[in-house]
C-alpha cells in the first residue's frame, strides 16, 4: 500500500523547489512610475520658471488675444436754421461687416447670408473671398436687417453702430447745407466748410473677446465719444422755403435753364435765404452729382446788365459831374463810339439823371460815365464789392471779374456803365445793394450765426459813398418800381415802398453773345423808409415769350420780399392798402410740395 505524500511548504503546483512569497514588481511598472515622476518634476519646474520669470509677458499676451480696444462713433453736429429748426441731423444706423479669414470656415452658408442681407451671392463671394481682415458687407442698414444677418451665427460676421446723415428739408436747403459721404465727411456746402466743427471725436472702450473675436464683456471706458458741435445758420427756413417755391415756379413758367435768389437782412448782412434751381435731394446718393449740386448763387458769374447802372450814376454824382436834375441827351437813341454803337430800345430824347435810371437808358448812362474820371468809376465798382468774394462762408464762392480802369477805352467804359465787361455772382449783387439800404455803407454778408469766429465782433461796414448820394440814388431806384412807366413796376408790393433795378443782359458765349438768349435780373430792397431786406433775383436763359428782367425776375422779387416782410412783421410804410397775410398758407403749401 502506497502512502500519499503531502506538498512540502513553499512548493507550488506548477513547480517544485520555488521559494514561497509575493510576486516581484515588473520592470515596466518601475519604468512608468519613474517617467511620471520625472515628467511631474519637469512640469513643476516649468511652471515655477514661467510664473517667476515670464509672468508679466504671458499676462500681456493673454490680454492681447482676449482684451481689445473698440472704437465708438460720435454723432455729427446738427445744422440748424436761425430759429433752431434742424436742417441736417445724424440718425443711428447699423453696418454689417466681416472678417473673411473667419467667415471662410462657413463658406457653405454664404448663400443664406446673402439672402439675409439682400445681396447677390456672387457679390458676397467677392467680398468674403478677399485677403483683408475687415470688409463691409452692407452699410447703413436698418437694425432689423442687421439682426437677421447676425442671427445666422456665422463665424466672422458682425455689425457696428454708425450714423447716417438725414436732411429733413430735402432740396429746399440742399445747396446751402450740402451733404456728407458715407463715412460722414462733408462734401459740399456748410457740411464741407464747417466739417471740422461738425465732426465728433470717436470714443474708445476696452472689451473682452471670445475665441471668435466677438465682444462679450466691457472692461472699461477709455474715452467717451464727443458729439460734434451744432452749427446755426442765418437762414430762415420760412423765407428759404417761400423763395424756393417762387423761384421754382418762375423757372418752370419761363422755361429757364436755371435761377437763383438771395435774401439779405439789410441791417446785419445775414443771409435769410439762398436758393437755386435746379436743385437735388441730398438724401438720395444717386442724385448728389452733376450741375444740380452747384450753389449757383455763389459759383456762377454773369454780366449784370442794367442792375449796375445805379453804381455808375453814383460814381458820377460823387465826382460832381452831374446832379439828379441834370439833363442828358439820349437822342437819336444810339451813341457811336469809334466803330461801336451803344443803343437804347427807342429814342428817349433828353432825360434827367433820375429818369435815365427809371427808363434804363444805355445811351444816357454811357454819356454820364464818359464824363466821369475812370479811376473814380473803377473805385466805385470796387467799393461795391465787384471783383471780390463776399466772405459769406458759402463754399466755392467766385470773386467775379473786374478789370483795372487804366485799360478802359471809351467803349469799354460805356459798356461797363450798363453791365457788360464785368462778371458778378448773385450774392455779390445782393451785397452791393446793401449800400443803398445803409446810407452808403456796404455790409459784409454772413451765412453762419454760430461757428468759428462767430463770437468775434462783426466787421465794420465799409463806406462806399456819401449818405447824401446814397439817398439820391435810392430815390431814383424807387421811381423804377413805383412810377407808372418804370421798368420795375412788377416788383411793387402793396403796402410797402420798394426800390430796385431791372436788368436784361445777353448771354456771353465763345466769340461773342448768343442771339435771343438772356439773363433776366432784378435787385432791390424794401421798405424804402427803413430798409429791412435786400433781394437779388437771377433767371438764366428764359425761353418763353418774356425775357426782360422787369417781366421775369421782378415778379419773383415781389413774391419773395412781400412774404419776407410779413413773416417778420415789418410794418407797412405806404398808404396803399396791404393785402391779407397769406404767408402762413404759402409756407404750408411749400412744405407739402417739397421733393
Amino acid at each position: 500500500m502506497r502512502i500519499p505524500q503531502s506538498k512540502p511548504p513553499g512548493v507550488g503546483v506548477e513547480g517544485i523547489g520555488r521559494p514561497a512569497g509575493p510576486p516581484p514588481l515588473r520592470w515596466r511598472v518601475r519604468l512608468m512610475m519613474g517617467a511620471l515622476a520625472l515628467g511631474g518634476a519637469a512640469l513643476l519646474g516649468k511652471a515655477l520658471y514661467l510664473q517667476m520669470d515670464q509672468g508679466d509677458f504671458l499676462r500681456d499676451e493673454g490680454a492681447a488675444r482676449h482684451v481689445g480696444i473698440v472704437s465708438s462713433h460720435a454723432p455729427r453736429g446738427v445744422i440748424r436754421d436761425r430759429h433752431g429748426t434742424a436742417l441736417a441731423m445724424s440718425t443711428a444706423i447699423e453696418s454689417v461687416w466681416a472678417d473673411p479669414r473667419e467667415a471662410v470656415h462657413a463658406r457653405d452658408r454664404w448663400p443664406e447670408l446673402a439672402a439675409a442681407l439682400g445681396l447677390d451671392p456672387s457679390a458676397l463671394d467677392g467680398k468674403l473671398g478677399s485677403e483683408r481682415h475687415f470688409v463691409y458687407l452692407r452699410r447703413h442698414v436698418n437694425p432689423e436687417l442687421a439682426a437677421r444677418a447676425l442671427a445666422l451665427a456665422l463665424p466672422g460676421v458682425y455689425s457696428r453702430r454708425e450714423f447716417r446723415r438725414y436732411y429733413p428739408e430735402g432740396e429746399v436747403v440742399a445747396h446751402v447745407v450740402g451733404f456728407t459721404d458715407i463715412d460722414g465727411a462733408g462734401q459740399e456746402g456748410v457740411e464741407l466748410t464747417y466739417d471740422s466743427m461738425l465732426r465728433g471725436v470717436p470714443g474708445a472702450k476696452q472689451v473682452i473677446r471670445d475665441r471668435l473675436g466677438r465682444s462679450v464683456e466691457d472692461v472699461q471706458n477709455v474715452r467717451s465719444p464727443e458729439p460734434g458741435r451744432d452749427v446755426h445758420l442765418t437762414i430762415d427756413l420760412r423765407v428759404q422755403s417761400l423763395a424756393y417755391r417762387a423761384l421754382k415756379a418762375a423757372v418752370a413758367r419761363h422755361q429757364a435753364a436755371s435761377g437763383s435768389v438771395v435774401v439779405v437782412d439789410a441791417r446785419t448782412g445775414e443771409i435769410h435765404a439762398m436758393v437755386n434751381q435746379p436743385s437735388y435731394n441730398p438724401n438720395d446718393p444717386t442724385k448728389r452729382n452733376g450741375p444740380a449740386t452747384r450753389n449757383r448763387a455763389v459759383t456762377d458769374v454773369f454780366e449784370p446788365g442794367s442792375t449796375v447802372k445805379p453804381f455808375a450814376v453814383m460814381a458820377a454824382l460823387e465826382a460832381g459831374v452831374v446832379r439828379p436834375q441834370s439833363v442828358v441827351e439820349t437822342s437819336p437813341g444810339y451813341l457811336k463810339l469809334g466803330r461801336n454803337v451803344v443803343r437804347d430800345r427807342r429814342d428817349l430824347g433828353p432825360l434827367d439823371v433820375a429818369t435815365v435810371i427809371k427808363l434804363s437808358s444805355n445811351v444816357g448812362v454811357s454819356r454820364i460815365i464818359l464824363d466821369t474820371p475812370p479811376e473814380r468809376f473803377w473805385e466805385t465798382y470796387r467799393g461795391a464789392g465787384f471783383g471780390s468774394v463776399s466772405e459769406s462762408g458759402a463754399v466755392g464762392e467766385s470773386s467775379g471779374v473786374l478789370k483795372r480802369s487804366r485799360r478802359f477805352g471809351k467803349f469799354e467804359r460805356a459798356t461797363l456803365s450798363y453791365g457788360y465787361g464785368l462778371a458778378v455772382t448773385a450774392v455779390q449783387l445782393a451785397r452791393a445793394y446793401t449800400i443803398f439800404a445803409n446810407d452808403g455803407e456796404r455790409l459784409d454778408l454772413r451765412l453762419v450765426r454760430d461757428g468759428p469766429g462767430a463770437d468775434a465782433p462783426a466787421p465794420a461796414a465799409r463806406r462806399v459813398m456819401s449818405e447824401g448820394t446814397a439817398r439820391e440814388v435810392l430815390a431814383m431806384l424807387e421811381t423804377v418800381v413805383e412810377a407808372r412807366d418804370g421798368t420795375g413796376r412788377r416788383a411793387r408790393v402793396r403796402g410797402y415802398r420798394v426800390a430796385g433795378k431791372t436788368g436784361t443782359s445777353r448771354k456771353a458765349i465763345a466769340g461773342g453773345y448768343a442771339e435771343r438768349r438772356y439773363l433776366a435780373l432784378f435787385a432791390g430792397l424794401a421798405p424804402v423808409s427803413d430798409p429791412r431786406f435786400v433781394v437779388a433775383v437771377v433767371i438764366d436763359d428764359p425761353r418763353g415769350k418774356k425775357y426782360y428782367g422787369g417781366e421775369v425776375a421782378a415778379p419773383v422779387f415781389r413774391t419773395v420780399v412781400a412774404d419776407a416782410l410779413r413773416l417778420n412783421a415789418v410794418p407797412p410804410d405806404s398808404s396803399t392798402t396791404p393785402p391779407r397775410n397769406a404767408a402762413a398758407e404759402n409756407y404750408a403749401l411749400v412744405r407739402d410740395s417739397r421733393g
